[in-house]
């Protein structure tokens, strides 16, 4: 024996499986021994970002392993004896295991998870069955026919298209969107809370002042929208006022009261309302009062949550990835009579960068694609265990079986022109998932908004209707282009140039040029951050020799301080009679102007020593 090796009889231990070696979800990759390591740690971790899709389907190239993650979840009820089910309906299934021995199985509909997914289970049996000890009664979110479904099986190709998918960008066809294959849904909760103010109690009602007929349309009589209604951005949800103090009453206030001799309500509108880019369907509405038990916070009389429920199409922006940590998102859905077809006409379903595999080395994508389209021609599944898994040579001879070329390459047809493609073309059947990154809950943008009271910028993020950041590094880049002027807006009147903002908006309505900005924001932070270390700041204008206080930069007013000419502090020193308490050209006393006393300035201070 070799040195660090060990004689078999002397083994008296070893794994019952390979697959002992690695996690759950590792185990659901196939070919896993054919990726390299930081690839499957990818694709293990993407696994539990992925969103249940509202039609899955198990995959056609498994591991073997599908059907037991599915039992261990929660979301998979079996049965529990041999037995009959006695009634199956969307509510509930009622199984009779004996004489008296009648179980019921409730269904979770629409429920929301921790992140915003939805769960929703479903019958897989019928009233009359015949069931036996651990047959499927109930299927969860992702999970079809016993087995673990995160995803959809689609008709791969590995080949350029016009640059659409360079750098991890995906093309996909538009039957995707069309025939859902990955479309979710997004549960989106929304807590309102009803307080008790010094003024009086929040009231929830349906009456609210100065608000349209048409954003109340959805509330029932006490001000809460109805589950099944349809609402879009800025529909009122919880209608809510808040009583506020008596204040002074304009000339027409006053006039209304004496005329109508009515006292108007002293409440403000505290409704909770739809975000601006969501829409979707109230699928719950949950109250939580001290009336019905509930704890709650000091000073909160009600809770009232409401759930709403959006379809999500897959859609431009998307990230989808495989199980090999192949991921990418979605730059471009063609219509699918634009994309590469096969010989007998089937266009394909997707199209990946060939790129992306070489220098990533997970080469389990492309044995998972080969395997795929044999067993997708033949009608049947594969479950090939890691480190145990199908040969090379059983995929060659199963695509030959398929009548299949041996490389798993086929020639595709240009589904714009119809001609066919210089090369053969790898094409195969892979297992796709759509994570939770969507492009739904990322879009953003702002014309106006809030802005920080320190540095006067526009906030951050989209929950704030923030702006976007512009760094360092995007300064250096419009640098680099010589966009001088998009730069200077970027760094003014775009972010903290009160000012110069004002007046943008000024000339904008005005229909006039927009004036030069004027001084940011940022740089009177640094002034009194400099004061506030015991610095005296003084702004010097340049063109005038004047000295501007930063105090009255702050008002804005740089120009017109800029038109006082300052003293020299340094100069009055040595100035003699009345000139020296004139502002503007100082006398030193030998009959020397300030303009030319800088080219004596050595020989003034070997005097002064």
């Amino acid at each position: 024996l070799a040195p660090g090796e060990v004689d078999a009889i002397e083994v008296t231990f070893m794994d019952a499986s390979r697959m002992h070696v690695i996690g759950s979800t590792a185990a659901l990759v196939p070919f896993v021994e054919k990726n390299r390591i930081d690839r499957n740690l990818t694709g293990a971790n993407m696994q539990r970002q992925a969103v249940p899709l509202v039609k899955t389907t198990s995959p056609i190239v498994g591991t073997g392993v599908e059907g037991d993650i599915a039992r261990n979840t929660s979301q998979l009820i079996v049965a529990e004896a041999d037995g009959e089910v006695i009634r199956a309906d969307g509510d509930a299934i009622e199984v009779k295991y004996g004489p008296k021995d009648v179980r019921t199985y409730e269904l979770v509909h629409f429920q929301q998870s921790n992140d915003d997914r939805s769960i929703n289970q479903r019958t897989v049996v019928a009233r009359g069955d015949k069931v036996k000890k651990g047959d499927v009664l109930i299927e969860g979110a992702s999970i079809a026919d016993g087995e673990l479904a995160l995803g959809r099986d689609l008709l791969v190709a590995f080949m350029p298209w016009s640059g659409f998918n360079m750098d991890d960008g995906i093309v996909l066809s538009d039957r995707l969107v069309r025939d859902d294959e990955l479309t979710s849904v997004n549960i989106k909760d929304y807590m309102v809370e009803v307080r008790e103010t010094k003024l009086g109690p929040e009231i929830v009602t349906r009456d609210i002042p100065n608000v349209s007929e048409e954003s109340l349309r959805h509330l029932d009589d006490n001000g809460i929208v109805r589950v099944g209604a349809e609402v879009k951005a800025g529909d009122v949800l919880v209608g809510k006022i808040t009583p506020k103090g008596e204040q002074e009453l304009s000339s027409e206030e006053r006039l209304l009261r004496a005329i109508f001799g009515e006292k108007a309500k002293d409440v403000r509108d505290t409704s909770q309302r739809m975000g601006l880019s969501n829409a979707g369907k109230v699928v719950g509405v949950k109250i939580f009062s001290r009336e019905h038990g509930h704890e709650l916070k000091a000073g909160v009389l009600m809770q009232i949550q409401i759930f709403v429920a959006q379809l999500r199409k897959v859609s431009v922006g998307d990230k989808l990835a495989g199980r090999h940590g192949n991921k990418g998102i979605v730059a471009r859905i063609l219509p699918e009579a634009d994309m590469p077809f096969m010989e007998d006409g089937t266009p394909v379903d997707i199209i990946l960068n060939p790129l992306g595999v070489p220098s990533r080395m997970n080469l389990g994508q492309l044995f998972e694609t080969h395997l795929g389209m044999a067993a997708r021609t033949l009608g049947y599944k594969v479950a090939t265990p890691p480190f145990n898994g199908v040969s090379n040579d059983t995929i060659v001879e199963q695509l030959k079986k398929a009548g299949l070329p041996e490389d798993g390459k086929v020639q595709l047809f240009d589904g714009r022109t119809g001609e066919a493609f210089k090369e053969t073309t790898t094409v195969g059947s892979m297992y796709m998932i759509k994570l939770h990154h969507m492009v739904a809950d990322k879009i953003h943008a702002r014309s106006i908004g809030p802005y920080t009271m320190v540095t006067q910028q526009p906030l951050g993020g989209k929950a704030q209707n923030g702006g976007q950041r512009f760094g360092e590094m995007e300064v250096w880049a419009l640098e680099a282009y010589g966009a001088a002027s998009t730069l200077q807006e970027m760094l003014t009147i775009k972010s903290d140039d009160v000012y110069g903002r004002a007046k943008a908006y000024e000339a904008i309505i005005k229909n006039e040029p927009i004036t030069g900005p004027k001084i940011p924001e940022s740089f009177n932070v640094l002034v009194k951050e400099l004061q506030g270390l015991g610095l005296r700041v003084d702004l010097v204008d340049e063109s005038e020799d004047a000295i501007v206080d930063a105090e009255q930069v702050l008002v804005g007013d740089v120009a017109e301080i800029a038109a006082v000419p300052a003293v020299d502090g340094d100069a009055t020193e040595g100035a003699v009679g009345d000139e020296a308490d004139e502002l503007g050209e100082i006398d030193l006393g030998d009959g020397m102007s300030i303009e030319t006393a800088d080219e004596f300035k050595d020989e003034i201070e070997k005097e002064e020593l």
